[in-house]
């Protein structure tokens, strides 16, 4: 057997690797459950202020902004973490080297230099533009974002609002970020955006009904609309003749599970402008689409929003087809990521691999293709538990 030879920049990248595994699980171990952690501190901050007379609702409102700046600061992060991954991914796919030089170990700073850049970017709004939509548009994107990982599962007892409706709450807030992309295509007074607002809003409206169908068999089965009952709800293992198999995850139930999963990740694909659906800023045709006249901090948005959608859908595909943070020895937050981080490398794989659609296509696939076959799921599911 002929084993590779090793450069000493790979040996080195290897080796840190490596110490950083064992680092971070050792560090993971002695941590634990987060929401064990997180009590611990709300306790004490609960005597603290019955000790000082402080007015309850004061302290509801310091936490309510500690969960806010937890949730924008792990968004920021994890983009930033995104990209890096993305350049990397593409450079070995096309064999380039990607960032190397920036903060040292393979450029792992890059992300944080543009993001410096960015802010000290010019902000320009075209003559013809609407000054107010132009400015609101990139708002309007993020914040419905936001919103919407205040009701994801990151884990056992980690989630700002356990909602009773949590799934239909993240499909009703993230569908607002539509009329952003519209306003900023409306708004830039460029006929390239707006022709990239209309088609962004085409899509996503038509993307958004075999989605939101692909997970009503699941709801069927679990009888809630609450991801962490979802998630629960898939605890334990398929067994055979008594002897577990697979774990009982909802993408490993035969044909239904693996359906609806394959349309929620095409559509989830699709509800992010990304390839092979990024008609919305396809540059051969629209030059940058609706973020066209967008520089500076303002592009920023749009681009962090696009990969925090990117994350937040691959969460839900966690917490709805792999049991969310179900898993053994490790937490269930590191479990979490881990499977969220999973299905974000398909979205970077997919991007480097397919061509994209023509506009005309992507709409006849989802009304000829993705639609009947949701249809069919829910009648598949209802025939099932109907015997």
């Amino acid at each position: 057997m002929i084993f590779p030879v090793l450069t000493q920049s790979q040996k080195r990248s290897i080796g840190v690797l490596a110490a950083m595994a064992g680092f971070g699980s050792g560090g993971v171990l002695l941590v634990g459950e987060l929401n064990v952690r997180f009590s611990q501190i709300w306790n004490f901050a609960q005597e603290i202020a019955l000790k000082n007379s402080i007015p309850s609702f004061i302290v509801s409102l310091v936490s309510m902004v500690i969960q806010c700046s937890l949730l924008i600061g792990f968004i920021s992060v994890s983009v930033m973490f995104m990209v890096w991954w993305e350049r990397k991914i593409s450079a070995h796919m096309q064999s380039r080297l990607g960032p190397m030089f920036t903060g040292g170990w393979h450029g792992w700073a890059q992300t944080i230099a543009d993001a410096i850049k960015l802010l000290l970017k010019e902000d320009i709004i075209p003559v013809t533009a609407n000054p107010w939509v132009h400015r609101l548009a990139p708002v309007l994107v993020f914040v419905p974002c936001f919103l919407c990982y205040a009701a994801l599962p990151f884990g056992k007892g980690l989630i700002s609002a356990d909602l009773d409706i949590g799934i239909l709450y993240i499909f009703a807030i993230s569908g607002l970020s539509v009329l952003g992309i519209v306003m900023a295509g409306w708004g830039s007074g460029n006929k390239y955006s707006l022709l990239g607002g209309l088609r962004a809003a085409a899509q996503s409206v038509s993307y958004e009904i075999p989605r939101v169908l692909s997970v009503v068999p699941i709801l069927m089965f679990t009888g809630s609309l609450k991801l962490t009952q979802i998630a629960g709800a898939q605890t334990g293992f398929w067994s055979l003749y008594g002897i577990p198999v697979l774990p009982r995850w909802f993408i490993f139930y035969p044909v239904i599970g693996q359906l609806a999963f394959i349309i929620f990740l095409i559509c989830s694909v699709a509800e992010t402008n990304r390839t092979p659906f990024d008609i919305a800023e396809a540059e051969s045709e629209l030059v940058a689409g609706f973020h066209t006249e967008y520089s500076g901090m303002k592009f920023s948005f749009f681009f962090l929003a696009e990969y925090a959608y990117v994350f937040l859908s691959s969460g839900m595909m966690t917490a709805l087809f792999l049991g969310g943070g179900s898993g053994p020895f490790f937490p269930s937050w590191v479990w979490f990521l881990l499977k969220s981080f999973a299905f974000v490398f398909l979205f970077l794989w997919f991007r480097w691999t397919f061509p994209r659609l023509r506009v005309d296509r992507l709409m006849e696939f989802t009304w000829k293709f993705l639609l009947p076959w949701s249809f069919f799921n829910i009648l598949l599911t209802g025939f099932i538990q109907l015997i």
